[in-house]
């Protein structure tokens, strides 16, 4: 036990200077670039369209569950079938703040060919999408105005009138060491976990079969990464950890890269809401171009790129921490410490005060997993005719709507991004 804690201790006292950094670049690209840029190119049914929404992605700071409904809800503005298939595969995959974890732990190569990867893979699962799938039905409910999927973008650039610059750098902080912390401090902690429990405690005799042979690697990652939820920061100790083990630089990019994209609740929404051939067509993208990329590494690329930050982090593992990791280290724990225990009972929870003294309607909603899930359905919900006034409780999942409405479109707008609502029940106020 104390080897498994000694191992996570290391990993992140690693990660932590590079964790803050990213998720610090995370906020401010949240809060400076407006969410307008995401969708004004993406509904042309061509090649442009595709790329620019793999462009769009591929930094954007979504875990893999806040990705679906966004990607649904640019769908729902109008973007093409190919567009939101190339989004849905680039963003989970990477993320500013993932890519600089990436380097913390193993290095300038994998940080540079992961965006790489994810950009291909996305391009190619657009265009596949574009080529074998009709992209004619009109998505968006009748009465819908336009409603853009992301928080605050209606006010774009222009966010920084309200407070001035210092504003927009207090809203930037708050969204990433709050809103986004409470989204995958779990993943991040639950990945840490794995990764030293793989690295102290299971025996290196149960991965020589896998040791240097990439075919046996990559199969056998393929099989636990597919189904799995991992979000993009937390595969990376676990990929370490498999390499510390034996497994091929190509296995574990194929841990990076599957792992995030996919995951059995990802795969059955997008089945759902764009149909079975699309979630296909994401599959094979997905697997072949992590498959491929895996195999390039380990055959084409020189081996020692990928090993050589592998082995120094085995060194740096006996040399000991510096002062300022251990500092990084302190603070980020207690970031994640007040994500995971504190800060999810209040986010979202004090909207009902505005509405408490009208009548509203009730709704439950099952499938929210973090902010972005949240505010996606807010946004789904305010669209629908009638609807006055929504607020979303990720912690209660309910929605309160006051207004006259229809309560099928309600159901239908929720579950046009993915999620699942109950009937309403009124009901005087909230208690």
């Amino acid at each position: 036990m104390f080897n498994i804690l000694t191992e996570i201790w290391t990993l992140l006292c690693e990660m932590s200077p590079y964790l803050l950094l990213g998720f610090l670049l995370a906020g401010l690209m949240h809060e400076f670039v407006p969410g307008k840029v995401y969708t004004k190119y993406l509904g042309e049914r061509s090649l442009k369209s595709v790329v620019l929404a793999a462009l769009f992605g591929v930094p954007l700071p979504l875990c893999s569950c806040g990705v679906i409904p966004t990607a649904m809800g640019i769908r729902r503005e109008g973007a093409s079938r190919g567009a939101t298939i190339s989004f849905l595969i680039a963003t989970p995959q990477t993320g500013v703040d993932s890519i600089i974890a990436t380097y913390s732990l193993m290095g300038l190569p994998f940080a540079i060919i992961r965006p790489i990867v994810a950009l291909v893979t996305a391009v190619f699962g657009g265009v596949l999408c574009n080529v074998f799938e009709r992209d004619n039905e009109q998505l968006p409910l009748k009465g819908e105005s336009k409603k853009l999927p992301f928080k605050g973008d209606s006010e774009g650039l222009a966010s920084t009138s309200k407070g001035g610059l210092a504003g927009s750098l207090g809203r930037a902080l708050a969204y990433a060491f709050g809103e986004m912390m409470e989204d995958i401090g779990k993943w991040l902690a639950i990945g840490l976990i794995v990764a030293g429990i793989i690295t102290a405690a299971v025996p290196d005799s149960w991965f020589t079969i896998f040791q240097g042979n990439t075919l046996y690697s990559i199969l056998f990652v393929l099989v636990f990464s597919i189904p799995m939820y991992l979000c993009a920061t937390g595969s990376i100790p676990i990929a370490l950890a498999l390499m510390l083990k034996g497994l091929t630089p190509g296995a574990a990019l194929v841990l990076l890269m599957a792992g995030p994209a996919s995951n059995a609740a990802s795969i059955l929404v997008v089945g759902k809401v764009l149909g079975k051939r699309s979630m296909l067509l994401y599959l094979i993208a997905i697997i072949s171009g992590a498959v491929l990329f895996g195999f390039g590494i380990d055959y084409l690329l020189p081996r020692e790129w990928f090993t050589a930050p592998v082995a120094q982090y085995e060194a740096c593992h006996e040399e000991g921490i510096g002062l300022f990791s251990y500092i990084c280290t302190g603070l980020l724990l207690v970031l994640l410490l007040r994500a995971l225990f504190f800060a999810g009972h209040h986010h979202h929870h004090h909207h009902h005060e505005g509405i408490e003294a009208a009548s509203c309607f009730i709704y439950n909603v099952e499938g929210m997993n973090c902010s972005h899930c949240a505010e996606n359905v807010q946004q789904a919900i305010a669209a629908v005719e009638g609807v006055e006034q929504v607020e979303v409780s990720l912690h209660e999942g309910t929605a309160s709507i006051v207004g006259a409405h229809n309560e099928d479109e309600v159901l239908r707008a929720v579950e046009s991004i993915g999620f699942k609502a109950s009937k309403a029940a009124p009901s005087k106020g909230r208690t």
